[in-house]
């Protein structure tokens, strides 16, 4: 019988004769030389199945590895189960907690299960490599939902580091499909999981269950106030740390969608309470003229990158803001493609302080004239830490795509799948121009709420589900809306502060 298979999504399918029964698995080990890495789930006729799943008649198959989401979620799950299941055969009584991302990994807690020290964990990896080494069916270790691999022989490339309180399992990413990428000890990211969970705990919201459970008791107006006011209470703690370092140029950086522009405005108006009325400027309006932007190798101009940015000009307008010159500042024209002057004259008095949003703010290279001895760094993201329940997490990625897919729709006119097929662009930049630079900052702003999935389900849902069954990119629509499945919509969010960081992406800001 035919099938058409693709080899990855979003390329040319070929022609393929398979014999009746046949699985997903079958056919990658039919093609495995012209594999540029491994699958470990795939796609019939646009549904995720695992490789176990037998292909029909004239079907189309695609497979999936490390760099498509599911295909990424699959061999997650293979691993995090093995790890599971390596722990539990090593200590019976031990309690399991997925945390979050951590260290280029996936934080884990183990309680109820004694010290947990290195030796534990390269005890732990060492059943894992055992296991992978000789395998066994996965429905020998594990009974769940979760779409894994068929034999733990597929569990090739990980591994354990002991990290404080617990354990970072570490797994392949979608930028080192067949590798582990450099181990980076993030303190700050710690430090900042670790106050979440905290205050996750004290509003007795640590995952989905806790937060449906209070929507449906009526007690999220208070969640919602409490959660607004510990940020304020954060911004307001950031601007006094900044007027006793008596730096004046103040850098905000982070990933796509943190809620940058919503927190620089709140930290203007904090520092000014704090009596250093501040400039905001924003980094874009550096730009160079469109005509001089550099062409990748892809024949496209990247706006992201550095080079795209006037360096000379914004450090040598730091520099004379900072010695007390007139300014003028220019507004970069997004239709002409061209620098506007004239519009905006500044001039600093003695203490005030100018606040700088942009993705390169942490970069050195976009500050080379500036001394470090004026600058001081933030750096911005959502760090999720309410989880599904103990055995699953919230993606951190997938919180800023959904708070993208609500802000490009609204803002832009886009639907989701626009934003989803420009989202691996935008990941790409964030690997070069964000991420390296994030552990350099002077102070780490969480802009997440406890709540924020059940307010943005309304937005989210409806865009995703306006992607059709044929779509290719229904079942990334479809394995988002599995997220949004398991938090209580809130429905009426008008008790949500106007200049919430929220409000940047559902509408409604006051701020921006």
């Amino acid at each position: 019988m035919n099938i058409i298979l693709k080899l990855a999504p979003k390329t040319a399918g070929m022609a393929m004769e398979i014999s009746q029964g046949t699985t997903v698995d079958e056919i990658v080990q039919m093609v495995r030389e012209q594999l540029p890495y491994r699958v470990y789930a795939g796609r019939i006729n646009n549904k995720v199945v695992p490789l176990t799943a037998q292909v029909p008649a004239g079907a189309e198959v695609v497979l999936l590895d490390m760099r498509d989401p599911d295909g990424k979620e699959a061999y997650q799950n293979s691993v995090l189960r093995l790890y599971m299941a390596a722990v539990k055969a090593e200590r019976p009584e031990a309690g399991i907690v997925i945390s979050s991302s951590l260290n280029r990994g996936i934080f884990t807690f183990i309680h109820n299960a004694g010290e947990i020290t290195q030796e534990f964990a390269d005890t732990v990896e060492k059943r894992m490599r055992a296991w992978s080494k000789s395998p066994v069916d996965f429905t020998e270790i594990y009974d769940g939902p979760d779409l894994v691999v068929p034999t733990t022989g597929y569990v090739r490339n990980f591994d354990l580091k002991l990290c404080r309180s617990g354990i970072v399992v570490r797994i392949p990413e979608d930028t080192h499909p067949e590798g582990l990428a450099p181990y980076r000890d993030d303190v700050k990211l710690y430090d900042a999981f670790a106050v979440e969970n905290q205050w996750g705990e004290k509003l007795g919201i640590c995952n989905f269950t806790d937060l449906n459970r209070t929507i449906e008791a009526g007690g999220i107006k208070d969640v919602i106030l409490v959660s607004e006011a510990l940020h304020e209470k954060n911004v307001a703690e950031i601007a006094s740390r900044i007027i006793e370092s008596g730096k004046r140029i103040v850098l905000i950086a982070g990933p796509s969608s943190s809620g940058k522009t919503s927190f620089a405005k709140r930290l203007c108006t904090q520092l000014w309470v704090c009596g250093s009325k501040p400039v905001y400027l924003g980094t874009d309006d550096y730009y160079l003229d469109r005509d001089k932007i550099p062409v990748g190798p892809d024949g496209k101009q990247n706006f992201e990158n550095l080079d795209s940015i006037d360096v000379e000009l914004f450090n040598r307008q730091m520099n004379d803001l900072l010695a007390g010159k007139e300014v003028d500042i220019p507004r970069f024209d997004f239709q002409s493609g061209k620098q506007v002057f004239g519009e905006r004259i500044e001039k600093l008095g003695p203490d005030q302080p100018v606040v700088i949003e942009g993705i390169h703010g942490l970069n050195d290279a976009m500050t080379p004239s500036i001394s470090a001895d004026d600058k001081f760094k933030i750096y911005i993201s959502p760090l999720t830490q309410i989880r599904i329940d103990e055995h699953h997490r919230v993606p951190l990625t997938d919180v800023r795509k959904l708070r993208r897919i609500i802000r490009d729709a609204a803002k832009r006119g886009w639907s989701a799948k626009q934003t989803i097929n420009a989202w691996p662009d935008v990941r790409a930049g964030e690997d070069v121009n964000i991420f390296p630079y994030s552990s350099s900052a002077d102070v780490l702003f969480n802009s997440t709420q406890v709540y924020e999935l059940a307010v943005i389900k309304k937005y989210a849902r409806p865009l995703l589900e306006a992607i059709p069954e044929d779509d290719e990119d229904y079942c990334e629509a479809q394995r988002l809306l599995r997220l949004l499945s398991h938090v209580t919509e809130i429905e009426d969010d008008r008790v949500v502060a106007s200049n919430s960081i929220l409000r940047e992406f559902i509408g409604g800001s006051t701020i921006v």
